[in-house]
């Protein structure tokens, strides 16, 4: 089993930059894809952005690229997001995932994830 604890949400004005992290329970965090998902109000959850077991290979959605960055620090068990030049449209709740399969691709679909945490708030003012 294994535990995800989102942190580094809150309220910013557009144009600013938030830094999320999610630390991972357990001493297998490295043998795990990680992803961050999230969930605008009265909208599905979407894919934001995913990134390989060691952090060499990273995959982003169209409407962050250039924006976010996701990187990982597994001696610390924690998957980070850095949000810049933060959108109103960005305001959702942010998810991360893992995903513990033997397969070594990075993926965008949800049901691939296995394991979620229970989401920080992200809010941003126009």
């Amino acid at each position: 089993q294994v535990q995800l604890v989102e942190s580094g949400g809150g309220l910013v004005q557009a144009g600013g930059s938030l830094r999320l992290s999610c630390v991972a329970s357990g001493r297998t965090f490295s043998t795990y894809t990680m992803g961050w998902f999230r969930q605008a109000p009265g909208k599905e959850r979407d894919f934001v952005a995913a990134i390989s077991r060691l952090g060499s290979r990273t995959y982003y959605a169209n409407s962050v690229k250039g924006r976010f960055t996701i990187s990982r620090d597994n001696a610390k068990n924690t998957l980070y997001l850095q949000m810049n030049s933060l959108k109103p449209e960005d305001t959702a709740v942010y998810y991360c995932a893992a995903r513990v399969s033997q397969s070594t691709v990075i993926v965008a679909t949800q049901s691939e994830y296995d394991y979620w945490g229970q989401g920080t708030q992200v809010t941003v003012s126009s």
